[in-house]
């Protein structure tokens, strides 16, 4: 198949190429309006259809007689559990869970936040949301309950699903006291809890709008899905924004099961029986499209992994699972691959897995450097696929699209744009730029399926986060160029969030909480390079004049709130106390600036800054703690 001709279809005839997709999934009710827009003139796909994401994922193959077939595989190292779940058990326990949900009171439109560890009831919690039409927000588990609480005042769950605790590594931690800290904390009061208790010695104080997970499982009959509006919400998912709030991106059905359906085949090349596995968690977007709802809606095995690729037990974890259950395509950041490269450079324990059945591997989440695509291929000789998307988009933008044609590879860009995606480099002032020319990635609408319906309850941060700065394009809020062959290469964000190991936050938020330490006066938080994560946060402060605190216990201090409030995964390893920021004349932060300073990059010093020897002086300090750059020179 060739690509050329299926991608320029898309993009010049994208009505008749997504009408010919939508044919592949079971519709309650087949659309024939196939693209419209909403009355703000956003594009909307497949309108006047109905179908059910849970029915997709788990019935529609019972019904075609795979209800044998294992649908979901739990591989724990750090409980030592392996648990094989078929699609028929999941029809049942999903069908019940949301049957129980019925009978606390929810209905079709309501929200229910999901706050649980990677175990298979997080999918369960997921797909039983689904069945009944009740709009799921999965928050990270490792997000404290400040961060919890803001999500809980923003969409307003009826109802809040969780686990009595997750591990980190061989630490337990106890969810239940932290949700019960962010209903404190929250103006929205949900009306129940619904705890699964794990039986591993985590405190549960009980409250009464808690109800056991088993208890309503087990006590309620299955119910049917129901059917859904094209664009009824599917779910919530929150990422970071520049102003410090985070915004939660909704998803809609119709045009996500349609595109996701089609990412697995033509993106990925993943059959049916397959096993797909996305090293990732339910808490990011790669979770809720590679764990869960892409794998299942093709009939492919895929598998929810509690664990790290280091630590539990060792850097081998990745290649058992891969072994173990004969894992045909992966997925994961590359993160995880440094981590591993770190810790068995020579590739000693590859030797000891049979790893036959991989035959790709795909990177996304962040840039990947090329030393480590060429020391995975050193030894994993296989295609090491890196692609780009957001979770804005929900599923990848820029691929090696596998299924179509499997093109060459260039070290540094994640090839092509996908079908659907009329993607431009812009320059400041809306205008195209040429080959290796670096500007902002831009997309021109309508956008493909399966991308976002909107913000949460805020039309006008929707429109004013992504549509405003070139009208009738989406902003991505990455830069990047096209070379001459069209290949895109992607070189990071253009605003002030950060990139840790594949998860964004916002430089606003954590700005915010270093500057609730009582000793500080102001701060900047950048993203500085970092060999294992991608970027990790930096913080500059500027103490009060009279603080008699050391450095050393300043820095452990907010590294702590930080830790407390935004969770350990924001990971700010570094602080630093300068006497000043450098700052424009009319007071903004040169963030930019300071970045180039820590990372070692060539600069310019913008001709509004208001005082050019703060330079020397950031450096001098850079020098001496060896920050980024300065570690090694």
């Amino acid at each position: 198949m060739n690509y050329n001709d299926f991608y320029n279809e898309s993009i010049h005839e994208p009505e008749q190429f997504w009408a010919k997709q939508a044919e592949q999934i079971a519709w309650y009710k087949k659309p024939e309006i196939i693209l419209s827009k909403d009355e703000d003139g956003y594009p909307l796909w497949f309108e006047d259809g109905e179908l059910n994401l849970c029915y997709l994922s788990v019935d529609k193959h019972v019904e075609d007689g795979y209800g044998d077939q294992v649908a979901l595989i739990y591989d724990s190292p750090v409980t030592q559990t392996v648990r094989k779940y078929t699609y028929s058990e999941i029809k049942t326990e999903v069908a019940k869970l949301a049957s129980g949900m019925l009978a606390l009171g929810l209905k079709k439109g309501d929200t229910a936040i999901i706050y649980m560890p990677m175990i298979p009831q997080t999918a369960f919690a997921m797909l039983a949301c689904a069945r009944i039409g009740v709009i799921h927000s999965v928050v990270f588990g490792g997000f404290a309950p400040h961060e919890l609480a803001v999500r809980i005042d923003d969409c307003k769950p009826r109802l809040i699903i969780t686990a009595s605790s997750g591990i980190e590594f061989d630490r337990l931690i106890a969810y239940k006291p932290l949700v019960d800290a962010a209903i404190e904390l929250a103006t929205h009061s949900p009306k129940k809890v619904i705890i699964f208790n794990r039986k591993l010695g985590a405190r549960v104080p009980f409250k009464k709008y808690d109800v056991d997970y088993d208890n309503l499982v087990y006590g309620s009959e299955e119910t049917r899905c129901v059917p859904l509006k094209s664009n009824h919400p599917s779910y919530i998912l929150y990422t970071s924004g520049t102003t410090g709030k985070p915004k939660g991106i909704v998803r809609d059905t119709a045009g996500y099961a349609v595109a996701l359906l089609f990412s697995m085949k033509y993106i990925y090349d993943v059959k049916p029986e397959e096993t797909f596995w996305a090293a990732s968690d339910m808490g990011w977007a790669v979770g809720h499209s590679y764990i869960l709802y892409g794998p299942m809606l093709n009939r492919t095995t895929t598998i929810i992994f509690e664990g790290k690729p280091i630590k539990t037990p060792d850097a081998s974890t990745y290649l058992r699972v891969i072994a173990d259950h004969k894992v045909n395509t992966m997925f994961t950041a590359p993160t995880a691959i440094r981590a591993i490269k770190k810790e068995d450079p020579d590739g000693e324990f590859i030797k000891n897995y049979d790893l036959s059945n991989l035959k790709k591997q795909f990177l996304a989440g962040e840039r990947c450097d090329s030393a480590t695509i060429e020391w995975y291929q050193k030894h994993i000789p296989i295609p090491v696929i890196d692609h780009w998307w957001q979770t804005e988009s929900g599923w990848p933008m820029v691929s090696n699209s596998l299924g179509l044609e499997k093109m060459k590879v260039k070290s540094g860009s994640a090839t092509k744009a996908v079908c659907g995606y009329d993607l431009k480099i812009f320059n400041e002032n809306g205008e195209e730029l040429g080959p290796n020319e670096e500007g902002f990635v831009v997309i021109k609408l309508p956008l493909p399926p399966g991308n976002m319906l909107g913000i949460w309850k805020n039309k006008e941060r929707f429109k004013n986060s992504y549509f405003t700065k070139f009208e009738g394009y989406y902003l991505s809020g990455d830069g990047g160029y096209k070379d001459e062959d069209d290949y895109i290469f992607i070189t990071g964000r253009v605003d002030d969030v950060i990139n840790v190991a594949g998860h964004r936050f916002s430089t606003a938020d954590m700005e915010e909480v270093v500057s609730s330490h009582e000793e500080i006066a102001e701060c900047a938080v950048i993203g500085i390079h970092d060999e294992l994560k991608g970027q990790v946060p930096f913080a500059l402060v500027v103490t009060k004049s009279n603080t008699e605190m050391s450095h050393f216990q300043l820095q452990h201090e907010i590294e702590n709130l930080v830790r407390h409030q935004i969770g350990a995964v924001a990971s700010l390893k570094s602080c630093v106390v300068v006497k000043r920021l450098p700052k424009t004349r009319s007071g903004k932060t040169l963030r930019r600036l300071l970045r180039s300073l820590a990372d070692g990059e060539a600069y310019q010093i913008p001709s509004t800054i208001d005082d050019e020897s703060i330079i020397e002086e950031i450096e001098q300090v850079l020098k001496e703690y060896k920050i980024g750059f300065y570690k090694t020179t």
